[in-house]
């Protein structure tokens, strides 16, 4: 960023309500943005107002449909192509993380496909949250800004006081992330160990680690069919924890998922609002990510350092 370079936000269609709470936190208004729609379906974005010497943050979380990617990607070309000075891809989530390697005979590696895209269209930086796996910033050859929700929701669990606290991964892919919550905590952990026989469909899963009378709190990057998550719970429960809750980063929350959690021994859902959430239920408690982003777009823009905004 160069110095004095005005600074100017903008949000794709879907994530308009995040992006507008961003902007607000930086002390910003948003930018002015038309959506040219045809008939077939095809879109055209474009700016009603100059970027040119601007660093532009373009905010857009990538969730289904497809159509957010691309609409990402053609207000990138656009602020290239109208003399944008720096252009920064805010994506609060990623999309296709999940698909971060091959892991059967003649697969796709979607979330390198996504990094290559971003690159081509201009981006000049990347700023996302709690990846589906950390290693995936390498497969950009700009800078990442790779933030983590456990700076949200540390605090808000410390606030709980809840007495008998101990992390869960609900997963093996997951110990890491519930790890490094246990020791900023200087609580217990338990690690759960699912098969699948499909994608999204557990078969069974059990749990290593001591629950008789803990409070267990589950982390994960992401809550999607909430399958996983409710089977623990109600295993945890029935093993003689005292209450289950779960902190996921990113409320996807696809299929039957609401219903899931409303009929499972979960007391309280904790998520941001990277995703917005269709429908608020009692159990879903959702903790804005827009101070954090605000907060880390001021540093970045002003060369300072952002190591303090990291818990994890």
């Amino acid at each position: 960023m160069r110095p004095n370079s005005p600074i100017k936000f903008f949000a794709g269609t879907n994530s308009m309500y995040l992006a507008e709470k961003i902007a607000k936190a930086f002390g910003n208004e948003l930018g002015r943005t038309h959506v040219l729609r045809f008939a077939d379906g095809e879109f055209q974005p474009h700016y009603e107002e100059s970027v040119r010497g601007c660093t532009v943050f373009i905010i857009q979380s990538t969730f289904p449909p497809a159509d957010n990617l691309l609409e990402l990607l053609l207000l990138i070309d656009a602020a290239k192509r109208a003399s944008a000075y720096k252009i920064v891809a805010v994506m609060p989530y990623f999309g296709y993380a999940r698909q971060d390697r091959k892991d059967k005979p003649r697969a796709a590696i979607g979330a390198k496909l996504v990094a290559n895209l971003l690159t081509a269209a201009g981006v000049d930086r990347v700023m996302t949250m709690d990846l589906h796996a950390d290693q995936l910033q390498g497969f950009f050859d700009v800078p990442v800004d790779h933030l983590y929700a456990s700076s949200l929701f540390v605090p808000y669990l410390k606030s709980q006081e809840l007495p008998n606290l101990t992390i869960a991964a609900p997963d093996m892919g997951g110990t890491k992330r519930a790890n490094a919550y246990s020791r900023f905590m200087n609580t217990e952990m338990v690690i759960g160990y699912k098969l699948r026989k499909k994608a999204n469909v557990v078969e069974d899963i059990k749990v290593i680690g001591e629950l008789k009378n803990k409070d267990v709190v589950i982390v994960d990057d992401m809550i999607d069919t909430a399958g996983t998550i409710c089977l623990a719970a109600d295993m945890m429960m029935q093993e003689g924890a005292n209450s289950v809750r779960v902190c996921a980063t990113h409320p996807v929350l696809s299929g039957e998922s609401y219903e899931r959690i409303d009929a499972s021994s979960i007391q309280e859902v904790i998520v941001t609002d990277t995703i917005p959430v269709s429908e608020k239920k009692n159990k879903i408690r959702v903790i804005s990510v827009a101070e954090l982003f605000a907060d880390v777009i001021n540093k970045v823009y002003n060369y300072e350092s952002i190591s303090s905004n990291f818990i994890q």
